[in-house]
């Protein structure tokens, strides 16, 4: 059998074994989402930092995170629980789409926890009930239900509060009680990243609509950095979290929001259209005439689009180029990569991240710039340009 050291942010192809090289921690937590991965991580740093500026703080348990793709090879399994598993005290597990979407690991797993007496919670990947995995799962319904909740809910403070409660269950001594698991911050389906952010009534506004998934996942900063960017070039950023453009929900949201503070541009990182094919332009889910720019958060990484000849893949064309443009969205460009950086020392993960890129989030801005100030102009101090196209062929002269 190969055996192959697992590389950054690389997923296994079930082919290889990989070895994760993790050294033993007390808490142990497995997704398949690099935005699970990605939130606990900072969580964990977090809590580890405070720890350290904490003169009379106890020592905060390790924990270990790791990415199921990249044990998804029996052997891969197998190796990360007798280096890794078999030492810890708490094992979180996030399974989205139950025990079958990780057969094998589930079966060892609860052998090797019940093996060792560690406490063991198999949550599902989303909001519906799984019975089979809490069969497999050794904590008592209110544990179990709250941490359930707290990753459901996600952001910085739920993520910080499952890390705070699986210290506390690893520090548990024989017949101790499990502790209360604090009550998860529900997070509204839509919003405001700031909703105390002081306005200027003459200052041209640009929303930043984006999917409440990224709040969750503390995954936010193309949007922070193109929000610094317009505020530079004297604009005000509004930056709007959605469930999603085709919720009745979301568009009530913005078209109160718009209300209050009516656009000069809109930038908009939402995938997909909301519209259908030949619906008339004032049903857009805007609601509003206002230039709409899309900007892409691309799926892959940095340096597979540098090293590539045809630009974004095929994935981003489908979600963030093609079907917006069915919403009349101008195309900007991608101002995000995801990239992973080197194993945190807090949790020895690599975790994915939305990296941006700053000449290209500019580049955005001075786009959304142009527009607010062209709107800004009167009809008669505007120009008008027809662009014609000049194909070789006997139609090239048509205009």
């Amino acid at each position: 059998m190969h055996l192959l050291a697992a590389q950054p942010g690389a997923l296994s192809d079930n082919d290889e074994a990989i070895d994760l090289e993790q050294s033993p921690g007390a808490i142990v937590f497995l997704s398949a989402a690099d935005t699970d991965l990605a939130l606990i991580t900072a969580a964990q740093e977090a809590s580890l930092a405070d720890a350290a500026h904490a003169t009379d703080a106890a020592e905060r348990p390790s924990l270990r995170a790791a990415n199921l793709m990249q044990l998804q090879h029996p052997m891969s399994v197998d190796l990360y629980l007798d280096r890794v598993v078999r030492y810890a005290r708490v094992v979180v597990v996030r399974l989205l789409g139950g025990k079958a979407y990780w057969s094998y690991g589930v079966e060892q797993l609860v052998a090797a926890c019940q093996a060792s007496g560690a406490a063991l919670a198999l949550l599902p990947g989303d909001d519906r009930p799984d019975a089979e995995l809490r069969g497999w799962s050794n904590l008592d319904a209110a544990t179990y239900d709250g941490l359930w909740a707290l990753l459901g809910q996600g952001g910085a403070i739920n993520a910080r509060a499952f890390v705070d409660a699986l210290g506390a269950l690893a520090t548990l001594n024989p017949g101790d009680p499990a502790p209360a698991v604090r009550t998860a911050q529900a997070l509204p389906e839509n919003g405001l990243l700031d909703p105390s952010a002081e306005t200027t009534p003459d200052t041209p506004v640009v929303p930043l609509v984006f999917y409440r998934a990224l709040v969750q996942a503390g995954d936010l900063a193309p949007v922070q950095a193109l929000a610094q960017a317009l505020s530079a070039r004297g604009l005000r950023p509004l930056p709007i979290f959605l469930k999603s453009l085709k919720d009745a929900g979301s568009r009530a949201f913005l078209a109160e929001t718009f209300a209050e503070a009516p656009p000069s541009a809109i930038i908009n990182f939402t995938a997909f259209s909301a519209a259908k094919p030949g619906q008339a332009s004032d049903d857009s889910p805007f609601g509003v005439d206002s230039p709409v720019i899309q900007a892409v958060l691309s799926g892959g990484s940095l340096e597979a689009w540098r090293e590539g000849t045809q630009g974004l893949g095929p994935r981003d064309l489908a979600m963030n180029e093609v079907p917006p443009e069915v919403d009349g969205r101008i195309l900007s460009r991608a101002v995000s990569f995801k990239s992973a950086g080197d194993p945190s020392p807090a949790t020895e993960c690599a975790v994915v991240r939305h990296q941006p890129l700053a000449d290209r989030v500019d580049w955005v801005a001075a786009l959304a710039e142009s527009w607010a100030r062209l709107r800004a102009l009167s009809p008669a101090e505007r120009g008008v340009a027809l662009v014609l196209a000049n194909y070789p062929n006997k139609d090239s002269r048509i205009a």
